[in-house]
């Protein structure tokens, strides 16, 4: 059973979802406040959380922020539907995935299958082998990445993006590409989720001494990670 956790108030949502997601081999626990919700997600026991922004007590983003220190677990935020500020807050402090209210509970599945396989797949060592690009190393056994030696914290979904650009280092990949190897999942209309995370990336890896970026915007192409001249 994939163990997950929802932090949501709406009781009736998540009664809904329990029901039907145990039909998907999913164990839910539901917790409808934000204080309990960051509690009992820092334990480590669950497999994926979803996380409601708009929460009593503590809001999901304030869960969130103060979850990520504690744990990888991957979060995919339940967001209004079309405000992109929502969405790129979530994404900016550590959410996997987002998915807009109302949404169809058959997307969720395959939104939480898409995770799980990602970080499953991830989690072998054979997956892919160590890379290292100048000074950035990452290692897909240890799911570690450092720059200078030194540890850069990364999301589950932030080291994803950044394995699928090192191993095409030099040449461009589509946000369709990154979205299909690093989230699991096809590229949706108005979906931010890529190019939040390759944000993240820069802020998080910063750029070289001269300025020079490390991940450049390719326009109508995606983005390229780029050797250091």
């Amino acid at each position: 059973m994939i163990r997950l956790l929802i932090v949501d108030d709406d009781h009736e949502l998540t009664e809904m979802l329990t029901e039907y997601l145990a039909a998907e081999d999913f164990s839910v626990s539901a917790i409808h406040n934000g204080p309990d919700g960051l509690t009992v997600a820092r334990s480590g026991s669950y497999d994926l959380i979803v996380l409601d922004v708009m929460l009593p007590g503590l809001d999901g983003f304030a869960v969130l922020r103060g979850l990520r220190p504690h744990t990888d677990t991957p979060v995919l935020m339940l967001t209004a539907r079309g405000d992109d500020i929502d969405t790129i807050v979530g994404l900016e402090l550590g959410a996997d995935d987002y998915l807009p209210k109302p949404f169809n509970p058959r997307l969720l599945v395959a939104r939480l299958r898409a995770l799980l396989r990602r970080r499953r797949e991830s989690g072998t060592e054979s997956a892919y082998s160590r890379l290292q690009v100048d000074n950035i190393v990452l290692d897909p056994a240890a799911r570690r990445v450092t720059c200078d030696g030194a540890p850069v914290e990364l999301t589950s979904a932030e080291f994803e993006v950044l394995a699928v650009l090192l191993r095409a280092v030099g040449h461009p990949v589509s946000r369709e590409n990154i979205s299909r190897e690093a989230l699991g999942r096809p590229l949706q209309p108005f979906d931010r989720s890529v190019d939040m995370h390759v944000s993240n990336l820069r802020r998080k890896l910063g750029a070289w001494p001269d300025g020079q970026t490390r991940i450049e915007t390719i326009r109508g192409a995606g983005y390229q990670y780029l050797r250091h001249a």
